[in-house]
């Protein structure tokens, strides 16, 4: 079945419907569907084991950032079909998400997002942390004789030594995938969208994870820390976030290798991959220096 005929075979159209697809979903495929004059926004995938995608917890995440007035209402759903409130909003993009009123306007949002999304989610709940998923795809790189094998090693130990220095740590819910284009601006507010993998984890992990895919410079992350946790910086709490900042990139970095062996979308995983893993090192050789 085509993925024109499983959003016509949902049977909730109140009509004849127009579908187009949206750009961009690297874990999933996502349609705008018009429905004489309501819109709706398809998303199709499947779990997704290797990268810890699970959809059960996608739409009760989903569910959650609704109700917790951060993200756009689940219409329906059925296995490996998410229909969605469209919102008429456009992604952000790295600069502007480096505009400093963009920038306070998005730490309020992810604030309500780790301490609102608990309060509101309902069912099994996934631990998403970093370190397990970092060691589980090592795992699954070595047994599919990656041709990245020969660093692996070398990745692991570097992530062992990163956990260590990230503690202690807090627990919150995060949406553990602060990419500019899951942010919208409506031109009144910003929404927050793409569930694929929330889950309880450290704040750290979602800030270090917005610093990193938006390059900040270091005054700016600076000024997130200190705006998101409303106290100056300590030294205690740089050492913490630049670690995971770096424990953000390799799990990318891993992602993308993973992502070359695994993904049928049409997308340069070995660029990103390539990106990803000299960022990482820069970061890390900084943390070194540093601490």
């Amino acid at each position: 079945m085509t993925p024109e005929e499983r959003i016509h075979a949902l049977g909730i159209w109140q009509g004849p419907i127009d579908i187009a697809p949206i750009a961009g979903g690297l874990t999933n495929r996502n349609y705008l569907v018009r429905d004489g004059t309501l819109k709706r926004v398809v998303r199709l995938g499947d779990d997704i084991p290797i990268h810890h995608i699970n959809r059960q917890n996608e739409l009760a995440a989903s569910r959650a950032a609704h109700a917790a007035g951060i993200s756009p209402a689940v219409i329906h759903h059925v296995p490996g079909v998410l229909v969605l409130d469209f919102i008429d909003a456009a992604p952000l993009s790295p600069s502007d998400i480096r505009k400093p009123e963009t920038l306070a306007r998005l730490i309020a949002l992810i604030h309500a997002c780790h301490h609102d999304m608990a309060r509101q989610f309902r069912g099994q709940a996934i631990i998403f942390w970093v370190f397990h998923v970092i060691r589980d795809y090592v795992a699954n790189l070595k047994a599919a004789n990656s041709p990245y094998a020969p660093l692996l090693d070398n990745l692991l130990d570097k992530a062992e030594r990163l956990e260590e220095a990230a503690g202690p740590f807090e627990i919150a819910f995060g949406h553990n995938d602060l990419l500019a284009a899951n942010f919208l601006d409506d031109g009144k507010r910003l929404w927050l969208i793409d569930w694929d993998y929330a889950g309880f984890n450290t704040p750290l992990f979602d800030l270090g994870g917005l610093a990193s895919n938006n390059e900040f410079s270091a005054d700016a992350e600076r000024h997130m820390l200190e705006t998101y946790f409303d106290r100056p910086m300590t030294e205690d709490l740089g050492r913490r976030y630049q670690a995971m900042k770096c424990a953000s990139l390799l799990r990318e970095t891993l992602w993308s290798m993973i992502s070359e062996i695994h993904s049928t979308i049409d997308f340069d995983y070995a660029t990103y991959t390539a990106e990803n893993l000299a960022r990482f090192e820069r970061a890390y050789s900084s943390l070194e220096q540093d601490h």
